[in-house]
C-alpha cells in the first residue's frame, strides 16, 4: 500500500458493533506489517475487494472480518461489486482462498492466534442456489481451515465463512458438512434458525434509522440501536 490509505467499516447495522475505524499508517514491508497486526475483534472490512491489495491491506490492520461480493460467470466465482467491473482473473479463490491458505501455512493453521477467527463474509451477487454448489465445491478444497457443522455438531477452524446477499437459505442449511452460516436480517431473530446456522445479523440501516452520521443521533435513536444489539448479543450472535 502506497502513503496512507482510509479503511472503514460501513455505515450499516450490523452486529460486530457499529464503529467506524479509521486508519492511516505508512507503508511498509507486507510481511512484518500482516505479522505486527493485533486482531481487532470489531473490524469489518467493507467491500475488502476494492482496495489496492484486497485481504491482505485489512490483514495488515488486524480487520478479523472481510467481505467480498461474488458472481457466478461460467463456472467461475469472480469478485466484484457489479457486473461491469467483472475480471476473469479475479477470483474469490485466488484472491482470498489460497492467500489465506498461504498464510495459515506460516502460521501453523491460523490467520489470528487463538481464540481469534477471521470472517469471510461472501455477497452472493447473483444465481443463489447455482452459486452456493459451486462454492461449497470450492470451500471443500480448504477444508482443513474453514469451520464446519458436520453432523449436528460444530468444529471450530481458522476461518468462518458466512454468506449474504442472495442466500439459498434452505440449500446452506441442509448441507452436510455445512461449510457456512447464513447472514440474517432483524426479522430473522423470531425465527427458528439457530445461532450456529445464523452467527450474524445485519440489516439496512436506512430501513430503521434516519442518522446518517452528522451531528448526534436521537436519544430514541440511540436507545433503539442498543436495544437492537442487546437483542442480537442475547441470541448469541454478532
Amino acid at each position: 500500500m502506497r502513503g496512507s490509505k482510509v479503511m472503514q467499516i460501513t455505515q450499516r447495522l450490523t452486529v460486530f458493533a457499529l464503529a467506524l475505524l479509521p486508519f492511516a499508517v505508512q507503508a511498509s514491508d507486507q510481511s512484518a506489517r500482516t505479522a505486527a497486526a493485533p486482531p481487532l475483534p470489531n473490524a469489518h472490512a467493507h467491500n475488502d475487494y476494492l482496495h489496492e491489495r484486497p485481504l491482505h491491506d485489512a490483514l495488515d490492520f488486524g480487520f478479523t472480518s472481510i467481505e467480498a461480493d461474488i458472481f457466478l460467470i461460467e463456472g467461475q466465482l469472480l469478485v466484484a461489486h457489479s457486473p461491469l467491473e467483472l475480471h476473469p482473473e479475479r477470483t474469490l479463490e485466488q484472491l482470498y482462498l489460497k492467500p489465506l491458505q498461504q498464510i495459515a501455512h506460516r502460521r501453523n493453521g491460523r490467520i489470528f492466534p487463538k481464540p481469534q477467527q477471521l470472517t469471510l463474509l461472501i455477497d452472493i451477487k447473483n444465481k443463489g442456489k447455482q452459486t452456493w454448489v459451486v462454492l461449497d465445491q470450492l470451500l471443500s478444497k480448504y477444508d482443513h481451515l474453514i469451520s464446519q457443522t458436520i453432523d449436528g455438531e460444530r468444529v471450530e477452524r481458522a476461518i468462518t465463512v458466512i454468506i449474504s446477499g442472495d442466500r439459498p437459505m434452505n440449500e446452506i442449511a441442509g448441507s452436510n458438512p455445512r461449510r457456512a452460516g447464513i447472514d440474517g436480517r432483524l426479522s430473522d431473530l423470531d425465527s427458528r434458525h439457530s445461532a450456529d446456522l445464523m452467527p450474524l445479523i445485519s440489516d439496512h440501516w436506512g430501513n430503521h434509522f434516519k442518522y446518517q452520521g452528522l451531528g448526534e443521533m436521537t436519544e430514541d435513536e440511540l436507545k433503539k440501536l442498543k436495544n437492537m444489539t442487546s437483542q442480537v448479543h442475547r441470541s448469541g450472535r454478532r
